[in-house]
């Protein structure tokens, strides 16, 4: 059946409930799994805002907190997924979080994505349409949602 779990995690509470799940399967199937966190690019403040509000706000400053914000989430999901199931954790900064899902899903062939049926985007991500539904659209990898 599936052999190699992809579950995309932005540390949340549902999205932890759905690395819960991968990992049951995981350990049913005797798959892996691969812990995907994407981090949104660096984007300048506004030249008054910066200013204002983030003085040491620099690219690499910004850099350096994602990657230990990714390091938590994934850490976060290892521990979650526990003992007896092989894992591996990857990260990456791009601005479309769905197209990272799809790519990496194929690039590292796996045969299921499982994911939560939503994430941290808010409204936003209601109005624009939720990463998770772009996702269902584009992925030829099957895709399992937990709610």
């Amino acid at each position: 059946m599936y052999k190699h779990i992809l579950v995309p995690t932005d540390g949340s509470k549902l999205s932890t409930k759905a690395v819960k799940a991968a990992a049951e399967m995981a350990r049913a199937l005797k798959a892996r799994v691969t812990v995907l966190y994407v981090m949104a690019p660096y984007s300048p403040p506004m030249e008054t805002e910066a200013v204002a509000f983030y003085p040491n706000y620099s690219a690499r400053g910004y850099e350096q907190h994602m990657r230990k914000v990714a390091d938590q989430a994934i850490a976060k999901a290892k521990l979650a997924i526990g003992a007896g199931v092989k894992v591996e954790g990857i990260t990456e900064f791009h601005a479309a979080p769905w197209e990272v899902i799809v790519k990496a899903a194929g690039k590292h062939k796996c045969d299921l994505i499982v994911m939560a049926s939503h994430g941290r985007r808010g409204l936003v991500g209601v109005l624009l349409g939720s990463e998770t539904q772009k996702v269902l659209t584009h992925s030829k990898t099957p895709v399992l949602v937990c709610r």
